[in-house]
């Protein structure tokens, strides 16, 4: 892999934050609102939920002020006593001061009743489901690194987890994405799997270095940045696992630009030993790097 000069600032970076844009999708997606719970920010499942509670309350308190008299020590025609009487009754609160008084808002307070019954089992549920659902503290070094390792040269990596217990059969999957475009013309997004030295840890609990050997059978052989952020090229990373604590498999991803990747560097030493006797991963330097001033063997990369 020929060796990079200075590293532009690419535009990658921002399209890899966002989400696709999904044009035409069919009528499933009003119903698809359980992905939509999992995937938002708690700032607006919190939202959500408090926008979800005010419009029922709205909607009773409408039909409660449709029945004049229908609320006993409500004020006449006061649409904020038939809401907040909605709200007690949503909420089971019973305050005693308002209370149903005629047949229609009896029937309406019987509906709300269960309404609520529905609508507190329905946000028990997704609090729950977003409290439950399991996820992967794996951390991946901010930068990739090529150097020479046992004379090849090598696109290298690292994670960990920072939970500290174990990850059971993890596995790395590591793919490169960029632009093609066939012999048609037809421009195309491709995926190719790079050759990894251990592509599978049995006992994933410290530090993980994964390393791809850039021979020439690799994607990446005698290729450049220049070549790469031309060809929107970008390392996906895909790791998974069963996490031994909660005893179901998580997942985590990351990818690395072409200019977030670092020639001639290697990572620097983060695994200690306590004078206890127990591993120590160093967190705070776990993204560091150094320079390499000569390759020992003489070889470029």
């Amino acid at each position: 892999m020929s060796e990079g000069g200075p590293r532009p600032v690419s535009l990658i970076r921002n399209r890899r934050a966002n989400a696709a844009i999904i044009k035409g999708q069919d009528a499933g997606r009003f119903i698809d609102f359980y992905h939509g719970i999992l995937t938002c920010s708690w700032p607006g499942f919190v939202l959500r939920l408090a926008a979800l509670f005010l419009i029922v309350n709205l909607v009773f308190a409408i039909l409660y002020a449709a029945d004049p008299g229908g609320i006993s020590n409500a004020r006449p025609g006061n649409f904020a006593d038939a809401f907040f009487f909605s709200v007690q009754t949503l909420g089971t609160l019973g305050y005693g001061v308002m209370a149903p008084r005629t047949l229609t808002t009896n029937i309406l307070v019987t509906a709300e009743s269960f309404a609520g019954i529905l609508i507190i089992a329905l946000f028990a549920g997704m609090i729950f489901a977003r409290f439950s659902r399991p996820f992967a503290r794996v951390v991946f070094s901010k930068n990739a690194v090529i150097s020479t390792f046992d004379g090849v040269p090598m696109l290298m990596f690292r994670a960990a987890n920072q939970r500290g217990n174990s990850i059971l059969d993890a596995t790395v999957v590591v793919s490169l994405a960029s632009n093609y475009t066939t012999r048609e013309g037809d421009k195309l997004r491709r995926f190719q799997e790079l050759k990894l030295v251990r592509a599978s840890n049995p006992l994933f609990a410290l530090s993980w270095t994964v390393m791809h050997p850039i021979d020439e059978s690799s994607p990446l052989y005698n290729l450049g940045v220049a070549e790469m952020i031309e060809r929107d090229m970008q390392i996906v990373v895909m790791l998974g696992g069963m996490d031994e604590t909660i005893a179901d498999r998580i997942y985590a991803r990351y990818s690395y630009l072409p200019e977030e990747i670092l020639w001639r560097h290697r990572f620097v030493d983060v695994i200690s030993v306590t004078p206890n006797g127990q591993r120590l991963v160093d967190l705070v330097r776990f993204h560091d790097t150094v320079e390499i001033v000569a390759e020992q063997d003489g070889n470029t990369i």
